[in-house]
């Protein structure tokens, strides 16, 4: 049994905005809008699943800036819900009976790590991405694209609570990238 930092590593951000889109039309065609909104978060934040999972519908209901105390660092961070605000507005307006922003069917709990896994897993066999695909797959595919867009290393250290810049590029697996291409390019 592998455990889970190598599991983290296994996984691998959507490095197209076209497997991005497959994941989000499987989510909502083959799951459920529940598990669509969580990738949405996901990807657009970079909580982790385990904060993600944390949230209720207080916390978001109505609100474009959320204040979110991670569970691992135990540090405050602002989530900005501009972008998405309509998807996450329409579903928690679906949602008055639960106190919890990701339900689970069984009980008055959140869904589980495991379900969200799950969830996760079954999109992405319905869309055919063959990529290592985990619930870390939304916070690597956020630091991902913020790093394609800003090219600012330190902002997203930062926002993602890591120790040194080397250790972001490798979570978001651009070191790897970079030198495949740089390898692929070289010639004498």
């Amino acid at each position: 049994m592998s455990n889970k930092k190598d599991e983290i590593k296994d996984v691998q951000p959507l490095r197209s905005l076209q497997k991005i889109e497959d994941m989000k039309w499987a989510l909502r065609r083959h799951c459920s809008e529940r598990d669509y909104v969580l990738f949405l978060l996901g990807i657009n934040t970079g909580l982790r699943v385990g904060d993600l999972l944390r949230l209720k519908v207080a916390d978001v209901r109505g609100k474009k800036r959320v204040t979110v105390r991670e569970g691992k660092t135990r540090k405050p961070r602002i989530i900005y819900l501009t972008n998405i605000y309509e998807d996450v507005e329409s579903y928690v307006s679906s949602l008055e009976a639960s106190e919890w922003l990701f339900p689970s069917r069984k009980g008055k709990h959140p869904i589980s790590r495991i379900q969200a896994y799950r969830q996760l897993q079954k999109a992405s066999d319905m869309a055919d991405i063959t990529e290592g695909i985990g619930t870390h797959t939304m916070r690597k595919t956020f630091g991902y694209w913020h790093y394609k867009q800003f090219k600012d290393v330190a902002e997203l250290q930062m926002i993602l609570n890591h120790t040194h810049p080397k250790v972001t590029l490798r979570y978001i697996g651009i070191l790897e990238e970079e030198v495949e291409q740089n390898l692929m390019a070289f010639k004498l």
